[in-house]
């Protein structure tokens, strides 16, 4: 999904929630939390944990946008739960609810101290509870909103370089747990800075984001990540991707950009815009890391500048 570099409309509070929205409710009585899933239904996606460990593993796999999390809970209470959220660099930013029958005030101390943003006793008011949980829903969208705006390069719309990077690593620990393949297309715009002497840089401005839009139609699964790394150089960031589809995602960006058919009257390749790119794939392990893998990109893209551009380099 691209980026936008403009803010989207903040939410209407008179108005339902994005229907992206999820929400997690943790507690071991399913009868509990059938009630509460009851009365925030119509607020957002609904997920239901009854332990600790099933709630871990639920916010590590769908992010929810809020938890409403029970204390008093056999073999894993609410409080480790909560700090086990907060210690996994994927969780920590996910804001908690505690919801709990506990009404003694080092409770709730506890609680806020653990990184919880609300403490609601039980027995609740659903009405009370609701208007809480789209407050939180809301506050939690308009974070989204800025991060977006903050990680956002300013002309393409794509990712910058600062979330690239910050995307790289998470990605690269992900995949190490799941023992999958990363891999990395760097793209460099051919001659570009003789682009910019002929047409001048409003015109180059125009162009680098007519190519952002051809190289983001080529990504076609939900977790790669188009980031402009600097300049007239892009790069994408692939998950669960093998060399060999990896390769055949830079084929695709090439093929993209020759249908684009962008005029290059300053090119001494031909008539037509044209990048180089430079492909690496890597299984990550302790034994590598996520620069390695970018330097060997970076090294394949200046192989490909070298050998004349206008070509795709994936080995060497």
């Amino acid at each position: 999904m691209p980026y936008s570099a403009f803010p989207p409309t903040l939410p209407n509070p008179l108005q339902p929630l994005p229907a992206g929205q999820k929400v997690l409710v943790v507690d071991d009585v399913p009868d509990n939390a059938a009630i509460i899933c009851q009365v925030i239904k119509d607020l957002c996606s609904v997920l239901m944990a009854h332990t600790g460990e099933d709630a871990l593993t639920l916010a590590r796999q769908y992010l929810p946008d809020l938890i409403l999390l029970d204390i008093r809970m056999p073999e894993m209470d609410g409080f480790e739960v909560c700090r086990r959220l907060k210690a996994d660099l994927e969780t920590a930013h996910i804001p908690v609810i505690f919801l709990t029958a506990l009404t003694e005030p080092h409770c709730e101390e506890l609680g806020l101290n653990l990184g919880a943003v609300d403490f609601v006793t039980k027995p609740f008011r659903p009405p009370v509870l609701k208007a809480r949980v789209r407050t939180h829903l809301e506050i939690a969208q308009q974070r989204k909103m800025l991060q977006l705006l903050s990680h956002s390069d300013g002309l393409t719309g794509t990712a910058n370089r600062r979330f690239f990077g910050a995307q790289l690593e998470r990605e690269f620990m992900r995949l190490q747990r799941l023992g999958e393949p990363l891999s990395l297309v760097m793209i460099d715009v051919d001659h570009f800075k003789a682009y910019n002497d002929h047409y001048g840089h409003l015109v180059g401005d125009e162009c680098l984001s007519q190519l952002s839009q051809a190289i983001q139609g080529a990504l076609h699964r939900p977790g790669d990540l188009l980031a402009r790394y600097g300049g007239e150089e892009f790069v994408c960031l692939l998950p669960h991707t093998a060399l060999d589809g990896a390769v055949l995602v830079a084929q695709g960006i090439v093929d993209a950009l020759r249908a684009l058919d962008l005029p290059h009257a300053a090119s001494p390749l031909g008539h037509a815009l044209t990048v180089s790119l430079g492909v690496a794939c890597m299984a990550p392990s302790p034994d590598n890391s996520a620069d390695q893998l970018l330097a060997d990109a970076d090294r394949r893209l200046y192989l490909a500048k070298n050998a004349g551009r206008d070509r795709i380099v994936w080995a060497g």
